[in-house]
């Protein structure tokens, strides 16, 4: 495997990041099912859990879309609180992993495989939409994402999405000392990329700054009206990745955007 910087199409991206999640999907729910919980609504690795975040208000009774659903636990979770809740995701393997949750705890949660800057789903179907981590930092064009949940969004209705902090990107992705020292610009958005020995692209992320974002959300339609930065808590020892305690006690490591549909 190479790692490199670099020039990504937005075809190369969905292809990559298709594989990889099915080629990772077994050891991903192996290492963080236990933490996500086959029905838990877990925002970010810092642990903020909509049980009492509530970032999604009152859901019972509403139509929610999940993006980038994964194992389902997040719409599982909504599901248990009254909703109706629909789950889409690249992976095909990710999705299977939701089948067996569906089937040990006789909680079904409807899933489709698809693209989230393609969603196969009417015109204004949806009262609430939310991503955990899904979708957003592994798509060449954030923007398509977002203009399609406002499309399949009903008027007044909200998207809550978490993704990588920005900041996170000029820092290096370890969860110790090296991490703590920024070595790269903040406004390099060249993507992340891995590649196979010839060259061809298995994995990508996409770094857009806070201005990115901000600017994505308002060209799509949406209306921005919440920002949380969760803190690290005390007594959450957990390292996933380069989220540790270390370095969450001192830099943000996820940002969570609140939007509306006016």
């Amino acid at each position: 495997m190479r790692v490199m910087r670099r020039p990504i199409t937005r075809a190369e991206t969905a292809r990559a990041n298709r594989a990889w999640w099915d080629g990772a999907a077994d050891d991903y729910q192996r290492e963080h099912g236990e933490f996500l919980r086959d029905a838990g609504f877990i925002w970010c690795p810092e642990g903020l859990d909509e049980a009492e975040a509530r970032l999604l208000g009152d859901v019972a009774g509403r139509r929610v879309l999940e993006v980038g659903c994964g194992a389902g636990q997040c719409g599982r979770w909504l599901t248990g609180q009254g909703a109706t809740v629909v789950g889409v995701d690249l992976s095909y393997r990710q999705l299977q992993h939701s089948r067996r949750i569906d089937l040990a705890t006789g909680a079904r949660l409807p899933v489709v495989q698809g693209d989230a800057e393609f969603l196969p789903f009417r015109d204004e179907s949806f009262d609430l939409a939310c991503s955990a981590y899904g979708a957003l930092p592994f798509v060449a064009d954030a923007g398509a994402v977002l203009r399609e949940v406002r499309r399949v969004l009903k008027p007044g209705g909200r998207f809550v999405f978490s993704v990588s902090h920005p900041i996170r990107w000029a820092f290096p992705d370890d969860p110790g000392p090296r991490g703590l020292t920024a070595d790269r610009s903040y406004f390099d958005r060249t993507p992340y990329v891995e590649c196979s020995a010839d060259g061809v692209p298995t994995y990508a992320e996409h770094h857009r700054t806070m201005g990115d974002w901000v600017g994505l959300i308002v060209s799509a339609g949406l209306v921005l009206t919440g920002l949380i930065e969760p803190e690290w808590p005390d007594g959450h020892e957990r390292i996933w990745g380069g989220w540790s305690p270390l370095r969450g006690r001192l830099i943000p490591g996820t940002a969570i955007f609140q939007c509306l549909r006016p």
